[in-house]
């Protein structure tokens, strides 16, 4: 059994907690404010802590944090996450009057990056981002299979990475390396459909996919 951090306490922190935990691991929530979100994870079976203390505790981590204010928090634990690797699923974008994606929060770049130039010592994957939270970690759930896409500098922290999703159900034919961590651009971008899909099909799960 080891120990994953993941850093932050919303909707994807939780199904995300809640998957890796029903693997056997170990599972530690940071939260920015942890007595405010105390109640709402009460009999989760994981320990709620603050962000520091999360991640010193374990050598993998999981950035479930908001994406637009996700490299200046993860920059304050610069300290507590060197040498580690980070599983960055999250998204930065700016949003329209009902709360959909509008536009990136870094044009021409991605999250990914900037989360690795502001922590150079640290091992960063960008993953899972293109899917419904509930199909991150039940891949199986969807009528076709998705892709989950892998971006990152360090070839090591990939296949960990890749390791830790064949645990929560997904087979390694359904994952795609793209390379660098300049390569999560494209998958960041697809939230800018996520509104217009929501519009058609409703709120049910969906992600995306390649078809072979």
């Amino acid at each position: 059994m080891t120990t994953i951090a993941v850093l932050g306490a919303g909707t994807v922190a939780r199904t995300l907690a809640t998957g890796l935990r029903g693997g056997g691991h170990e599972v530690v929530v940071g939260s920015r404010d942890p007595r405010r979100a105390a109640e709402r994870w009460a009999g989760s079976g994981v320990r709620l802590t603050g962000l520091a203390e999360a991640a010193e505790s374990a050598a993998l981590v999981v950035n479930a944090l908001p994406g637009p204010v996700s490299v200046e928090v993860l920059g304050g634990l610069a300290a507590q996450l060197s040498g580690k690797v980070l599983v960055d699923v999250a998204n930065a974008t700016e949003s329209d009057a009902h709360g959909f994606a509008s536009g990136l929060t870094y044009p021409g770049g991605s999250l990914a990056e900037e989360i690795q130039r502001a922590l150079p010592d640290v091992r960063v994957v960008k993953t899972l981002n293109t899917l419904h939270e509930s199909v991150m970690v039940a891949p199986g759930r969807l009528a076709a299979p998705p892709t989950a896409f892998l971006s990152g500098n360090d070839t090591e922290a990939k296949r960990i990475v890749g390791g830790l999703l064949g645990e929560l159900g997904w087979p390694a034919d359904w994952i795609i390396d793209l390379g660098g961590v300049a390569s999560a651009r494209a998958p960041e971008a697809f939230i800018l459909m996520v509104g217009g899909i929501v519009r058609v099909l409703g709120p049910v799960p969906f992600g995306l996919s390649v078809a072979r």
